[in-house]
């Protein structure tokens, strides 16, 4: 098995140290989607905003509540609360 090279390694970090920035930009796109789409899409749509939400780690209640209604514009206002909250630090890299 070959080793990364340094620019890999750091890439790699990079990704997972901005993770909940990646989730966050991801929820805006979809928010968008769900203006725009209708019938099975939306569904499916709504799975992965649940998805990207309980790996920001919003309680699996509001989250139910969210699906639930199934309202664009409460996303939305969801997505802006998770912006003004400071991210969580990133996990300190450990050495092999």
């Amino acid at each position: 098995m070959t080793r990364r090279r340094t620019y890999q390694e750091r890439v790699i970090r990079d990704y997972y140290r901005h993770q909940s920035l990646i989730r966050l930009q991801r929820l805006q796109e979809l928010v968008s989607e769900l203006y725009l789409t209708e019938g099975n899409r939306r569904k499916n749509l709504w799975r992965r905003v649940a998805q990207a939400l309980a790996g920001l780690g919003v309680p699996q209640s509001r989250i139910d509540h969210l699906v639930a209604t199934n309202n664009p514009s409460y996303l939305a206002k969801l997505v802006e609360e998770l912006l003004q909250k400071p991210l969580p630090e990133p996990p300190s890299p450990s050495q092999p």
